[in-house]
């Protein structure tokens, strides 16, 4: 247990070092006017949390830098209380300012990558609501020429599918407008798991004719189900490999390999669905070995009873925990407000 000054002092050296990238010595501490000690009382509260492993020596004759365990005790001071959040100042107020309005989910998704990553200058990443909790909102049968019709699929997240089918011989007209009925009657407010699809799609009782003529629109929505399995939005992985601290190549090679690998990414952000508040893993905490010498700062949103998704940033080790933490709280509770007026509609 820290006492509130070594508090203070491990709360300045974390700040003094995300800033400047540079050790921290008792001479600067001591002129911030917020410590009201001399140089040799600081070296002693530095000397006393380098023996609890908050603190390290990377030289002899060099000051401090915070280990990763110091990082984890900052972090849960901050998040032990909203209020020591410093608020952002900037245009427009407080808050991340997305604009997403009243775009479709994937677009709000992308947006939300770009906008996290441009404000935090970190790695941004966002996954989408999974599969299972979409269903079919409205199918369109359209003929585009007399061989030629396009399918689109507009689903309760307001996603819009479109696929486009080329006949050897010209559609009759009556059929493309049945088709449009009975996919709108059958499918209207059930789920996108292809399993049930295929069920409602391969009806008995239907002709010949019918029957055959849904089979050959099929792949529009076997094509709908593996999209939404894949929705994961990326933004500013140029930002973080331009980050000084990151200059391990292996340690990016390992980093770009979990990206291009989703689904073992997906797994680690899934931890923080299980959160209340923002899930913090630092450096070795992280289990994953590509991000065990990074940092990564998640939260979860989505509907008041589930969420469905995740809002993350990674970065190093040295990041702006505060700025961080404060912009993924904010992205994740704007999209939560998003996808709750979406599903609203629905």
């Amino acid at each position: 247990m820290l006492s509130p000054r070594q508090e203070l002092v491990l709360r300045k050296v974390v700040d003094a070092h995300v800033t400047s990238g540079q050790p921290v010595g008792s001479k600067a501490l001591a002129a911030d006017p917020e410590l009201d000690c001399g140089p040799s009382t600081i070296r002693t509260e530095l000397a006393q949390l380098e023996e609890q492993g908050l603190l390290v020596h990377p030289h002899t004759s060099a000051g401090r830098v915070p280990t990763d365990a110091g990082h984890r005790y900052y972090v849960d001071h901050l998040l032990g209380g909203r209020d020591r959040l410093p608020a952002r100042v900037g245009p427009g107020g407080p808050g991340l300012g997305l604009q997403l309005m009243r775009r479709e989910v994937d677009e709000a998704m992308r947006v939300t990558a770009e906008t996290l990553s441009q404000v935090t200058n970190l790695l941004a990443i966002v996954s989408a609501p999974p599969i299972d909790t979409a269903t079919i909102r409205h199918v369109e049968v359209l003929a585009l020429q007399p061989q030629v019709l396009m399918v689109v699929i507009i689903t309760s997240t307001g996603g819009v599918s479109k696929r486009v089918f080329t006949f050897d011989r010209a559609v009759d007209p009556g059929l493309v407008s049945w088709a449009g009925a009975y996919l709108n009657e059958a499918l209207t407010g059930v789920g996108l798991g292809w399993r049930t699809l295929r069920a409602r799609l391969a009806d008995p009782s239907l002709g010949a004719a019918e029957g055959t003529f849904l089979e050959a629109l099929a792949p529009a929505f076997t094509d709908l189900v593996v999209t939404a399995e894949d929705a994961l939005y990326v933004d500013g992985t140029a930002r973080l490999l331009g980050r000084q601290e990151v200059h391990d190549l292996s340690q990016i090679n390992a980093l770009m390999g979990m990206l291009e690998r989703r689904v073992t990414l997906l797994g680690v952000l899934r931890a923080a669905l299980g959160e209340r508040d923002v899930l913090v893993r630092i450096g070795a905490e992280n289990e994953a070995p590509a991000l065990q010498s990074m940092a990564v700062v998640a939260a979860g949103y989505g509907l008041p009873a589930r969420k469905l998704g995740t809002v993350s940033v990674i970065g190093p080790v040295r990041m702006d925990y505060a700025g961080a933490i404060r912009s993924v709280r904010d992205a994740a509770h704007q999209l939560s407000r998003f996808i709750e007026d979406v599903y609203d509609i629905a």
